[in-house]
């Protein structure tokens, strides 16, 4: 398989199936944390969603192997970081979702690099995040210098 075959793969996998998974266990959180809920049914759907835990494991590991490939020693190592950075964000999000009662979260991510948000030709993240954001009916805010970017995207909570 060439190179760009495994990169567009990896793509589709984490763009589709894992965040399927990830909306199909935020949706299980959900009918857990409902009032009401028989206990056998929560012991049932918390079996469900340990089970749908493992499955995006897997895809996420599969993703990176097929991305490890294409990448050098230092890009797995920040691969990882980013996994887990991933991991903890949902954990945040489900916390939200069963705590809080918010109408509204804002992500902010802060670095101190070189700046530079600068659009590459053949480069379409920022575009993406953009469109991904008022798709939420939300706010992108990025603000570079040479000390660094500060990112912040503000969405509406429904809780559910």
């Amino acid at each position: 398989m060439s190179v760009n075959e495994r990169v567009r793969l990896a793509q589709e996998l984490h763009d589709g199936i894992a965040q399927d998974l990830v909306g199909l266990g935020y949706s299980i959180d959900s009918l857990i944390a409902t009032p009401g809920t028989p206990v056998e049914i929560r012991s049932e759907l918390r079996s469900v969603r340990f089970a749908i835990t493992d499955l995006v494991d897997k895809v996420r590991a599969e993703i990176f192997a097929l991305r490890e490939s294409t990448e050098s020693l230092p890009s797995r190592y920040e691969a990882s970081t980013s996994y887990e950075l991933q991991r903890v964000f949902a954990e945040l999000l489900r916390n939200v979702q069963e705590h809080s009662h918010a109408t509204s979260i804002t992500l902010s991510l802060h670095d101190n690099g070189i700046g530079g948000t600068v659009k590459k030709k053949g480069h379409h993240g920022l575009v993406g995040i953009d469109e991904r954001v008022r798709d939420l009916n939300g706010s992108l805010d990025i603000q570079s210098t040479d000390a660094g970017t500060h990112v912040s995207i503000t969405v509406p909570w429904v809780n559910k």
